[in-house]
C-alpha cells in the first residue's frame, strides 16, 4: 500500500486539519526524515497553501483546529499546534493552546521548526553576509582558522558540506574539515549557492 492511499485509509479520504474531501495531496510534516505515513499528513489544497505561504492566512478557515487537533495522529496533532501558534494574536487560538496536550516527543517535533516563535526569539545563523544559514548547507571560510586543540589549520575557500547548527548559539556551526569535526564562527563562513 502506498503512503497516499494508507493516508486515504487513515483520514477517510478528507483533509486531516479541516475535513475537505477536495484535492487531497500528502504532505510530509516538516521537518521530516523521511516521507513515512506517520510522518505525513493528508491535506486539502487550500490548508496546504496556507501552511506554506503564512501571509496568505485565513484565520476563520482555522475555526477547524478545534475538532482536529484531538487527533490521536502525532503528525496532525503538530501541524495543529504550529497553526494554533501562528495565529494565537487572534485570541481564539490561545484557548485551544492551553488546552491542548503533546507529549514529549511530539512538542519537540512541533516545535522544530521554530513557527511558534516570535521573530525576536527566534535563533538564526547569518553568515557574514546576512544570509541565513540552514543544516546541510554548504558554506566556505572566508579567512583561515587556527583550529583549538589541533595544529590544522583550516584555510580560506575551504568548502565545509552539510553543516549543522549550534542550537543555542546563533553565532556558532559545527562543520568537518579535514576529516576533523569543529565548531565555525559564522562571522567566517559565506554561504554557498
Amino acid at each position: 500500500m502506498s503512503i497516499e492511499q494508507a493516508l486515504h485509509t487513515r483520514s477517510e479520504s478528507k483533509c486531516e486539519l479541516c475535513g475537505a474531501t477536495d484535492a487531497l495531496a500528502v504532505f510530509p510534516v516538516p521537518p521530516a526524515s523521511d516521507d513515512s505515513v506517520d510522518q505525513s499528513v493528508l491535506l486539502c489544497d487550500t490548508c496546504r497553501t496556507q501552511i506554506e505561504n503564512p501571509d496568505q492566512v485565513d484565520a476563520n478557515h482555522w475555526r477547524c483546529l478545534n475538532d482536529s487537533m484531538w487527533s490521536q495522529v502525532p503528525a496532525v496533532q503538530v501541524l495543529a499546534w504550529r497553526m494554533l501558534n501562528r495565529l494565537r494574536a487572534e485570541g481564539w487560538p490561545q484557548d485551544l493552546l492551553d488546552m491542548m496536550y503533546l507529549d514529549e516527543e511530539t512538542q519537540s517535533w512541533a516545535e522544530a521548526t521554530g513557527d511558534h516563535l516570535s521573530d525576536d526569539e527566534q535563533v538564526r545563523h547569518l553568515d557574514s553576509n546576512g544570509a541565513v544559514l540552514e543544516a546541510g548547507d554548504t558554506v566556505t571560510l572566508t579567512k583561515d582558522l587556527n583550529v583549538k586543540g589541533s595544529s590544522l589549520t583550516a584555510k580560506r575557500g575551504t568548502a565545509v558540506r552539510n553543516i549543522s547548527l549550534v542550537p543555542d548559539n546563533p553565532e556558532q556551526i559545527e562543520g568537518r574539515v579535514d576529516g576533523q569535526h569543529i565548531v565555525i564562527l559564522t562571522k567566517f563562513v559565506k554561504k554557498q549557492k
